[in-house]
């Protein structure tokens, strides 16, 4: 007989339970780690295979990883007709699409860049890596660069001067909170391991490089400070659950803030129902918890005996005391006001900070990004989750009446968001006059805690159709059947917002909509109009980086990163502002700036992504952009893989491409910047001379070193073709 388990903690249990019997004492039991969906028998030959699932009678739901092109917090290039970039060299213009330029020999796909006056210049995709979207962060449209005017190093002399003084800063913070005493937690006990195995789902890379990052965090002797970043619905609390295990199991107490008292509610269940194999006494404090329950909490805190409190602001009041606090985690740190976050500044000192959220505020965001604070990102969507169409309409009775009428007939519940207590009861009738059919309830925040209660629990439960209610439903609200949401009078709403609450539908296998509603005799603001087409635009999964950053570009640098720095933000956009200020940070550090390969191949043949191979626009730009940054032959590998996996085998230009980066590790080994083809030559370009000699020693003789910047090599006529010259370059730069 075999037995199959997913996981290591149930084969050591399934050891103990069978040890006894005849079949182990035996011999006859074999025992393997693995997925299999059921049992099976092998008649002909004696052989029994079964599954822990059918053992215990347990739906197996783990889910299969997926593999995934795109890196999010690396792409900040979505770019489409019309925008505004920055090429490094020349400053900012205006991206005019992808053009195929083809010439003699070769074929290469190019980025076309105009400039002032209508000048434009061409950029091959294989340097994708000199242009970068522009976000700046101002209100105002910056002018088009002159090519060969000075302004631009003017402008980025200048930002770099400025960093410079942010960087000091940044590491000045760090250095305080690094000098600090913290916790250091104890590695992972049986306790541990069992309740991480416990977990019903196939956890994602992401999840467990995340884990694997906060748990080595919380095991060094200096506070964790970590923002944790990811789409709603893509396992945050999950990590957040088993990083408070840890605290829990080495004797700390602690506390899980959270913006909303619905959102305290269901963590508290969340958090009851994951842990409740083990003696952990978890608690809630918020509106929903009568007093005489809030006063014991208080005082179980002061004496140790809660281990978990999960609460809003109330957490952060000053007759709240803990006996061993050892981890704090906060839900969306960006929705609380000045007060809390000062008192969160104090605790920061001591103990061990989780951050969550969907989307971090670019300053949050920037601070991780640059090294100074540490981040980790969810990128991978719940197995079966599609994305939520979305879409921006004038308040329309007939198209309300359809969209709830379609859910309805498909068993389900809808959303309505309206933010106004004093006439939401109007509201409610208007709505009861459109579709008669739906059962209505109202939920807001000043009805009494035991009313809203119910109305919630009722919603779950299913007894009634639409739940009208104020943005108290805004996070965490986890209800699989609710998948259309109308959000009125959406103009009004910042972009966080409009995304935290498109999230409370699509978490389930259900195609979702969201209605973003305007009213009809409304004129719409410039900026509000600019937050709903964003909105409309992102609704892929994992939006919340793009929207992060279309949240900057709306608001204004100024208000979310400080006045000093927002010009120089403005003059050479983000995200050059970004890489000025990581150097800066490591120049401060004595670190080496990060390694770029700076190799320019120029050989004959066709080298691009065919729109036949990769349809798909943001696809390919990305395919380019991380081709650029490749730095080593397995980068390469795990790229030429997940082209093979997604898109099918690579047509030859794209061969050809992945080759041609393979060139470039090898020529930035000897210090070549240039690789090229004159008449009967192959031309090498390098910086230091020392190297092409200790090359060209090794190479015979047959690589002539002319002159301080160039080395020959004569091509015999039957290797004049462009995959022979590629192959007699590589030979030429990789010791045999």
């Amino acid at each position: 007989m075999i037995l199959i388990s997913p996981t290591a903690a149930e084969l050591e249990r399934l050891r103990e339970i069978f040890a006894p019997t005849e079949v182990a004492r035996t011999g006859r039991l074999h025992l393997a780690e693995g997925n299999l969906q059921a049992g099976f028998r092998l008649a002909n030959h004696g052989v029994l295979v079964l599954t822990s699932a059918d053992l215990f009678h347990r739906t197996d739901v783990r889910r299969t990883q997926r593999k995934h092109l795109s890196k999010p917090i690396d792409t900040f290039l979505d770019l489409h007709d019309g925008d505004l970039v920055v090429h490094l060299s020349h400053g900012i213009g205006r991206y005019r699409g992808l053009r195929l330029l083809e010439k003699d020999e070769h074929a290469l796909e190019h980025l076309e860049i105009e400039f002032d006056g209508g000048t434009k210049i061409f950029v091959p995709a294989a340097r994708i890596d000199l242009i970068q979207k522009y976000v700046g962060g101002t209100k105002t449209r910056p002018k088009l660069a002159k090519i060969g005017g000075q302004l631009w190093s003017k402008q980025r002399r200048s930002a770099e001067a400025a960093v410079v003084d942010m960087a000091s800063e940044l590491l000045e913070i760090q250095a305080m909170r690094a000098s600090r005493p913290g916790i250091s937690f104890h590695h992972d006990t049986e306790w541990q391991h069992a309740f991480d195995e416990s977990f019903p789902y196939q956890e994602t890379p992401d999840q467990l490089t995340a884990l694997e990052a906060i748990k080595a965090d919380m095991e060094r002797p200096r506070p964790m400070d970590r923002l944790l970043c990811g789409d709603v619905g893509y396992g945050k609390t999950e990590v957040a659950m088993r990083a408070a295990f840890k605290a829990v199991d080495n004797g700390y107490q602690v506390a899980v803030l959270v913006p909303t008292t619905i959102l305290a509610e269901q963590h508290y269940k969340t958090f009851r129902e994951r842990m409740a194999e083990f003696p952990f006494d978890i608690a809630r404090l918020s509106r929903f918890c009568p007093l005489q329950d809030e006063r014991r909490i208080i005082a179980g805190l002061a004496e140790g005996r809660v281990d978990i409190v999960i609460g809003t602001h109330r957490l952060a009041s000053s007759d709240v005391r803990f006996h061993n606090l050892g981890l704090v985690v906060i839900d969306e740190e960006q929705r609380f006001g000045v007060d809390v976050k000062e008192r969160l500044k104090t605790l920061r000192a001591t103990v061990d900070i989780l951050t969550l959220s969907a989307t971090p505020i670019p300053r949050t965001l920037h601070m991780s990004l640059v090294g100074v604070r540490d981040i980790s990102n969810l990128e991978t969507p719940p197995e079966e989750r599609m994305p939520v169409e979305t879409q921006v309409t004038r308040f329309d009775q007939n198209l309300i009446r359809h969209a709830v009428l379609r859910e309805l007939n498909r068993g389900g519940q809808i959303f309505f968001v309206h933010n106004r207590v004093q006439d939401i009861g109007e509201v409610a009738q208007r709505l009861q006059l459109i579709v008669p059919e739906a059962r209505i309830r109202i939920a807001h925040g000043q009805m009494p805690e035991d009313e809203l209660e119910a109305v919630m629990v009722g919603f779950v439960e299913h007894h009634f159709d639409l739940l009208l209610a104020t943005t108290i439903v805004e996070s965490g609200l986890d209800i699989p059947n609710a998948n259309t949401i109308f959000i009125d009078e959406a103009d009004r709403y910042g972009l966080a917002d409009l995304h935290q609450l498109r999230g409370r539908v699509g978490r389930y296998k259900h195609h979702a909509y969201c209605y973003l509603l305007v009213d009809p005799g409304k004129h719409v603001t410039p900026n509000a109009a600019r937050r709903l087409r964003a909105i409309e635009e992102f609704d892929q999964m994992g939006a919340g980086f793009a929207i992060s950053m279309r949240d900057l570009e709306i608001r204004g640098a100024g208000n979310l990163l400080g006045s000093q720095q927002s010009g120089h933000i403005a003059a050479v956009g983000y995200e050059m502002y970004c890489q000025l200020l990581e150097n800066a940070v490591r120049s401060l550090r004595n670190l080496p700036v990060k390694l770029t390969l700076d190799v320019e191949v120029d050989l004959p043949g066709k080298a691009y992504v065919p729109e036949t191979y990769v349809p798909d626009i943001r696809a390919k730009i990305d395919f380019y952009r991380r081709l650029a940054r490749i730095t080593d032959f397995g980068e390469i590998a795990q790229l030429r893989t997940e082209l093979k996996d997604r898109f099918g085998v690579p047509p030859d230009p794209v061969q050809r491409m992945l080759s041609q980066a393979e060139l470039k590790v090898d020529a930035a080994v000897w210090q070549v910047k240039m690789i090229r083809v004159e008449k009967q030559y192959l031309v090498f370009e390098y910086t230091h001379r020392p190297r092409i000699e200790q090359l060209s020693r090794l190479r015979q003789g047959k690589l002539r070193v002319v002159d301080d910047k160039h080395a020959y090599l004569t091509v015999p006529p039957q290797l004049h073709t462009p995959d022979k010259l590629l192959a007699l370059a590589k030979s030429v730069l990789r010791p045999s």
